[in-house]
C-alpha cells in the first residue's frame, strides 16, 4: 500500500471478540491486586479486488489473542497488553507496558512504553479499522519514554517526553522493525527525542463536551547521513457526548523535515505497523468527523447496537499526489462479552 498516492477500494469485514477478565481493579492498594485478562478475536474478510477470495465467498480465520497484565500496590502500578496476531498481520508484539506512579486522584506518571497524547484518545473512532489517522501514527500510538498526567473535573493536561518508538533492534545501523502495533517511521529513518503537551477543556452537564489542543515536536535520526531532521504536528479535537450519541471532530498539521542521503526522496518518508511498511507524504493535514449513536435492547443475549460512521481525508501538500480519504459505516452488537 502506497499511501502516499493511494486509490480507493472497498472492503467488508466481519469481526467477532471475546473478553475474559479475573481479579479486582483499584486505584491505591494496602495490598496487592492483580488483574489478568485478554480477547480472543475472528475476522471474516471480503476484499474487492481479491479476485480469487471473491470467487470462493472470503475467507474466515484467526485475527488476534492478546494478553492483558495489570497489577497495583501502594500507589504504583503496571498495565501491559501482549498482542499474538496472524502470520500477515505481523505475528506477535507488545502493544503497551509500561510503570506507573499515582501522586493522589488527579495526578500520576507513566514509564515506559505508554499512549502518546495526541489528539482524541483512546481512540479517534468506533470501529476495527479505525480512522486515517491511524496509519500515520495518529491514533492510539505508543511510544518509549515517560508522560505526565493530571485529570480534574474541568481540565486534563499531559506532558510528556519519548526518546523513541519501539526499538526491538539495537544494532548501530539497524533499521526499525515493522512488527509492532502503532505505526511509527521506519526504514532509514528513526523516531527520537519526541517532546509531547496536550491540554483538554470539559464543559457541560447534559451536553458533555471535550475541547482539546494538542502539539508534538521530535527528531528523525537519518542511518546513512547521521544526521537529525525534525517532525512536529498540531492538532485541535472536540468531542461530544449528548445521551446515546458521540460525536469527535479534529484537524491535524504535520510536518516531517528528514536528513535523507542523496538520491533518497524527500517527498515521501517510510512507516510501518503489523510487519508491513509503506510510504507516506511527508506533509499533510488530515480532517476527521466520526459518530455513533447506541441503541440499548434486549434481544436474547443482545444489550446494545452501536451504528457508526468515522470519516478521514487526508490533504497532501506534494500536489502531484492524490489525496487520501476513508470513511468506515457499520454496526458493533454487544452480547454480554461478545462483540461483533
Amino acid at each position: 500500500m502506497n499511501l502516499s498516492n493511494l486509490n480507493s477500494k472497498a472492503i467488508s469485514g466481519f469481526l467477532i471478540l471475546i473478553f475474559f477478565l479475573t481479579g479486582n481493579c483499584a486505584l491505591a492498594q494496602e495490598k496487592p491486586v492483580v488483574d489478568v485478562g485478554g480477547a480472543l478475536r475472528f475476522n471474516y474478510n471480503l476484499s474487492s479486488w481479491k479476485e480469487g477470495q471473491k470467487e470462493r465467498g472470503g475467507d474466515f480465520g484467526y485475527d488476534m489473542f492478546r494478553i492483558n497484565f495489570n497489577a497495583a500496590y501502594r500507589g504504583f502500578y503496571v498495565d501491559t497488553e501482549y498482542r499474538f496476531y496472524s502470520e500477515d498481520f505481523g505475528g506477535d508484539f507488545l502493544k503497551q507496558g509500561w510503570v506507573g506512579y499515582r501522586f493522589n486522584e488527579q495526578e500520576e506518571i507513566q514509564i515506559g512504553l505508554n499512549q502518546v497524547p495526541f489528539g482524541i484518545q483512546q481512540y479517534n473512532s468506533h470501529n476495527w479499522f479505525f480512522n486515517i489517522t491511524y496509519y500515520f501514527g495518529l491514533e492510539d500510538d505508543h511510544d518509549m519514554g515517560v508522560k505526565y498526567v493530571h485529570i480534574d473535573d474541568k481540565f486534563e493536561y499531559n506532558l510528556a517526553f519519548y526518546k523513541n518508538a519501539e526499538e526491538l533492534r539495537f544494532g548501530n545501523s539497524t533499521e526499525s522493525s515493522s512488527n509492532r502495533y502503532s505505526y511509527d517511521v521506519v526504514g532509514r529513518n528513526k523516531e527520537i527525542n519526541q517532546v509531547n503537551g496536550k491540554l483538554i477543556y470539559k464543559f457541560g452537564d447534559t451536553l458533555k463536551n471535550r475541547l482539546g489542543i494538542s502539539a508534538q515536536y521530535g527528531g528523525l535520526y537519518n542511518l546513512d547521513t547521521e544526521k537529525t531532521g525534525s517532525h512536529h504536528g498540531l492538532a485541535l479535537h472536540y468531542e461530544l457526548d449528548f445521551k446515546n450519541w458521540n460525536l469527535k471532530v479534529q484537524g491535524m498539521s504535520i510536518r516531517h523535515d528528514p536528513e535523507n542521503a542523496p538520491g533518497q526522496s524527500n517527498e515521501i518518508i517510510q512507516m510501518g505497523a503489523y510487519g508491513f511498511p509503506y510510504e507516506v507524504a511527508v506533509d499533510f493535514e488530515v480532517y476527521t468527523l466520526a459518530f455513533s449513536k447506541s441503541i440499548p435492547l434486549e434481544l436474547g443475549p443482545i444489550s446494545n447496537l452501536q451504528f457508526y460512521s468515522d470519516f478521514g481525508y487526508m490533504d497532501k501538500k506534494v500536489k502531484s499526489f492524490e489525496d487520501s480519504y476513508m470513511n468506515v459505516t457499520g454496526v458493533l452488537v454487544s452480547a454480554g462479552n461478545l462483540y461483533t
